[in-house]
């Protein structure tokens, strides 16, 4: 039996030369493999531009608590590619391991017998024979592009689909405005399934409103209009037609994890699970966890070199209002608890630097710009200082995480300062697996 490693690597070399969204590829893999998108648990479908993977993270916690089995797909992985696929099992799921992956993705290579097909295509393959051949009560499916034509978008018969706020990303592959990124997302919606729309701006909720309208959805929630959470007396309060919960404020830092919570809230009940405990719910606002989405890095190697007293924060935010949502997060800490921000930021090339840190202009007291490594898109940090400078930030280089870290250990600050590392979850892969603590 040969590594995961191994066969991924082999898998890159299948990949079309020509770039064509389509299921044509990945539905012939899985009638050879006996059609597995067919045999899932109830699959609760998710795709937006940012805010996928935290209201997952909600979904999945709130479902544990109650005792419930819950199969989890995202993408990317942050150090490991077994954290894509989370299989359930009573007492909460776990990543899977590395034998049973092999033989999943062995399985799904001999199938494909070396047609062209992509990476996502393959390996989605592997992560649905996987979710068919493990018992469990919920499949919670995070699209990986778009949504129309997104691999995952074979399984037909959701019991709900959730579109999460949408913004610019991917213009490439999925339209230069919002509007058309909206109708992209919009693919998931099915015909009598449930369709959630999360709270955002208004374009896009009228493209989602009547896209889901149009799919024939067996009902449709938008945030705002059927749903609404709000912070009240330091509660989280939600309340739909069905009624009220009054919780505890989330775990994950952010006034936009409110409204990921709320969505993640709406689409448990549109899917049938509205009749869980209210402990349940409780539970996994205390419970849900989603790495490097504003993570407090308390410990670990790299932690140890901030100075006394001072914070060290991680996202993986990487487009504009990515970049928004966090300094609004850094906005709200430095209310709380005033503290210089100091940042460390990579980038790639495909993302657009200056509208996602310019929203740091007036918050940010400095910006390293550091490599991120074994990535061909990755900015050289030099560019990512020159854009930032370009932005409004006080920039500059260092070579690394660690050396950033260890010029602002013994820069003078009139406070202990907050660092926050961001702009890729390639190189929050990085700093989760330098400071020694991988998601689990």
């Amino acid at each position: 039996m040969g590594s995961s490693d191994t066969l991924l690597a082999r898998f890159l070399a299948l990949h079309p030369k020509l770039i064509d969204l389509s299921l044509g590829r990945i539905l012939t893999l899985l009638e050879r493999l006996d059609d597995p998108h067919k045999r899932l648990p109830p699959v609760i479908h998710v795709a937006g531009t940012n805010g996928k993977g935290s209201t997952i993270a909600f979904m999945r916690a709130i479902l544990e608590a109650a005792g419930l089995s819950v199969h989890v797909y995202t993408s990317p992985h942050l150090v490991r590619f077994h954290e894509r696929i989370r299989l359930g099992r009573p007492g909460g799921g776990r990543f899977v391991d590395e034998a049973v992956l092999v033989e999943a993705l062995e399985r799904c290579e001999r199938a494909n017998a070396g047609d062209q097909i992509t990476f996502f295509e393959i390996t989605t393959s592997a992560a649905m024979l996987l979710f068919s051949e493990h018992k469990a009560d919920v499949l919670l499916l995070e699209v990986g592009l778009g949504g129309r034509f997104d691999t995952t978008n074979v399984v037909a018969h959701p019991a709900c689909t959730v579109v999460t706020p949408v913004s610019m990303d991917h213009a490439e592959y999925l339209g230069d405005t919002v509007t058309k990124i909206a109708g992209e997302k919009a693919g998931i919606f099915k015909r009598g399934a449930p369709a959630v729309i999360a709270p955002q701006e208004p374009e896009p909720t009228a493209v989602l409103e009547a896209a889901a309208e149009r799919a024939g959805a067996s009902k449709i929630l938008v945030g705002a209009q059927d749903f609404n959470i709000h912070e009240a007396g330091g509660r989280l309060v939600y309340e739909d037609g069905d009624g009220l919960l009054d919780l505890p404020l989330p775990r994950l830092t952010g006034r936009h994890q409110h409204i990921n919570a709320g969505t993640a809230i709406a689409a448990l009940r549109a899917a049938g699970y509205g009749g869980l405990p209210a402990r349940a719910f409780e539970q996994g606002m205390l419970n849900a966890e989603w790495p490097a989405r504003l993570q407090r890095l308390a410990r670990g190697q790299l932690a140890e070199l901030v100075p006394p007293g001072a914070e060290l924060w991680l996202d993986g935010g990487h487009n504009p209002d990515g970049g928004r949502v966090l300094a609004q997060a850094m906005a709200d800490l430095e209310e709380k608890n005033p503290a210089p921000l100091v940042m460390i930021a990579g980038l790639l090339s495909t993302k657009d630097a200056v509208a996602t840190l310019g929203h740091f202009k007036g918050l940010a007291h400095a910006l390293f710009a550091v490599p991120i490594h074994n990535q061909l898109a990755a900015r050289p940090a030099e560019e990512v200082a020159a854009l930032a400078r370009g932005a409004g930030l006080n920039a500059e280089v260092a070579g690394s995480v660690e050396q950033a870290l260890r010029e602002i250990a013994v820069r003078p600050w009139r406070a202990p300062p907050r660092v926050l590392i961001c702009g890729s979850l390639y190189l929050a892969g990085e700093v989760l697996s330098a400071n020694g603590t991988p998601p689990v």
